[in-house]
């Protein structure tokens, strides 16, 4: 892992001042330093998966919105069962996907 990658991620999450980075660059961000923090990350990649899955240039995209609510359904399970946030964005994402493919 590129410690120098890690520490702008960083500094971008905390130049942001909001609560959840959206959108390209917080994809990259929370992407980024899911690697490397998991259970404190992994929550917000998912959401933001989820988010990103919606959007109106993805909509448009099936294979591509399937692969960004795939990304957020793993990560999601990836959590640890004691993390508060896991099963709220876990049925988010399962939610997202099962809206999709019906």
């Amino acid at each position: 892992m590129d410690q120098d990658m890690v520490v702008q991620a960083r500094v971008r999450l905390l130049s942001a001042n909001r609560r959840v980075v959206r959108g390209v660059e917080g994809l990259w961000i929370y992407r980024l330093l899911t690697q490397v923090q998991p259970e404190v990350y992994g929550s917000k990649l998912a959401y933001v998966l989820v988010e990103e899955s919606n959007s109106p240039m993805i909509r448009e995209l099936p294979e591509r919105r399937l692969a960004l609510l795939d990304e957020a359904v793993e990560v999601a399970k990836a959590l640890s069962t004691a993390n508060p946030y896991r099963e709220k964005v876990l049925q988010r994402a399962l939610a997202a996907k099962a809206h999709m493919t019906s």
